[in-house]
């Protein structure tokens, strides 16, 4: 994946939020059995090392499970969290396993739980708690 509209289509897939990284899956219904995957790891994260010794390592491991675990026709996005950083290898990979499963056990067509004072709100400028 490599286009801002793709990421952001997968963004209203469904998810499952693991320590060191967020997994997204979205179905794209457009008929092309291939399965896709995208990697996002901000700056918030840390410098341009840290982050893309993140990118390889979530590449290695998308390249290994997807093809067994992964969801045919669909868009798979990882997101870097800071939690992912010095995580262990294996360890990793037993959390994407678990955030397959987890995606493979919610039903079709389920949206994502958002919770917290800003769920389903979008960019408003509105103040909040005025």
């Amino acid at each position: 994946m490599g286009k801002r509209a793709d990421f952001l289509a997968a963004n209203r897939g469904k998810r499952a939020p693991m320590p060191g990284f967020v997994l997204l899956v979205r179905e794209r219904d457009d008929g092309d059995p291939a399965m896709r995957f995208g990697i996002t790891v901000t700056k918030k994260i840390g410098g341009a090392v840290i982050r893309n010794r993140m990118k390889r390592r979530f590449r290695v491991l998308a390249r290994e499970l997807l093809p067994l675990h992964g969801y045919a026709g669909a868009d798979h996005v990882l997101i870097g969290r800071d939690g992912g950083k010095e995580r262990d290898f294996a360890l990793l990979r037993t959390e994407l396993e678990k955030a397959l499963r987890k995606i493979a056990r919610a039903q079709p067509g389920d949206a994502p739980a958002r919770n917290g004072p800003r769920a389903g709100h979008g960019r408003g400028k509105g103040k909040v708690g005025a």
